[in-house]
């Protein structure tokens, strides 16, 4: 009988999960502008996803984000909450608080900020224009991922780092470790599970940012900054192809599901 304990959660999991998304297959399955009665397809909306350049360039343009959301992050967050967990740094946790902050601030009002940053006329000299290039577009929108992420990734590895026994740190000292080897064999295998948690988060973070591209570019200029889930917004809102926009959005969750599964095992595997 101990099904009937997680059967209200099944339920409004189902309904608020399961359900929509069973509709967004359904509904991918069909020619419809969301208006007149749609027309039976089956899959050629995935095989026109497939088949059209713009389309599978948006999918690339997400996999290069997930390196300024995910890889960058964890690997800059890895080396700061070293140096903070070594340095026993006074007012830590003032330091995680403030560190952390960008994640309590709305997306779109950080957008506006740094949209101001990359203004050509007034913004930071550095970055004055990044947004109208068709090279460094896609670098600026993942420039602001990894500055809005690498609190998040350095607050988790800190305190996975917390955890770690003094004594394996003695150890490896005794056996002549210095710094670097005592981050190789004691800290790295230890915080491993909260590496995979920091790479699930920011992953699909990475793969579904739309209000980012929305407030910056709009896709542009061209389809330069074009991501999966704004093509979803513009095929739905703009150019009335909503089965289409159904598909884009199934494949991008089956490709967010296949990611954060790989990792996942990846790290489950790593802590057994």
């Amino acid at each position: 009988m101990g099904w009937l304990y997680v059967l209200p959660a099944l339920l409004v999991y189902g309904a608020f999960l399961l359900a929509p998304l069973g509709r967004a297959v359904q509904i991918s399955l069909y020619d419809w502008d969301g208006l007149t009665l749609g027309t039976f397809v089956g899959l050629q909306n995935y095989v026109d996803l497939v088949a059209d350049e713009e389309l599978r360039g948006a999918f690339v343009n997400a996999l290069i984000l997930m390196v300024f959301f995910a890889v960058i992050p964890v690997i800059l967050g890895l080396a700061l909450a070293s140096v903070l967990a070594r340095a026993k740094v006074a007012g830590l946790g003032f330091f995680r608080t403030v560190i952390f902050l960008p994640q309590v601030v709305a997306m779109v009002v950080i957008a506006v900020a740094w949209r101001r940053i990359y203004d050509p006329a007034n913004g930071f000299p550095p970055l004055q224009g990044w947004l109208g290039d068709y090279t460094l577009a896609l670098p600026a929108i993942g420039l602001v991922g990894t500055w809005f992420e690498i609190g998040l990734v350095t607050v988790l590895l800190l305190s996975g780092m917390g955890r770690i026994p003094g004594e394996l740190y003695e150890a490896a000292r005794l056996d002549g470790a210095g710094p670097v080897r005592e981050f190789l064999a004691v800290t790295l295998p230890s915080v491993r599970g909260e590496i995979a948690v920091a790479l699930t988060l920011t992953i699909i973070a990475a793969l579904k940012t739309f209000d980012l591209v929305y407030m910056t570019t709009q896709g542009g200029p061209g389809t330069s900054t074009l991501v999966p889930s704004y093509a979803v917004y513009d095929r739905a809102f703009q150019t009335a192809q909503v089965g289409s926009a159904a598909a884009i959005g199934v494949a991008l969750t089956a490709l967010i599901f296949v990611i954060t599964f790989v990792v996942n095992r990846i790290g489950d595997r790593s802590t057994t």
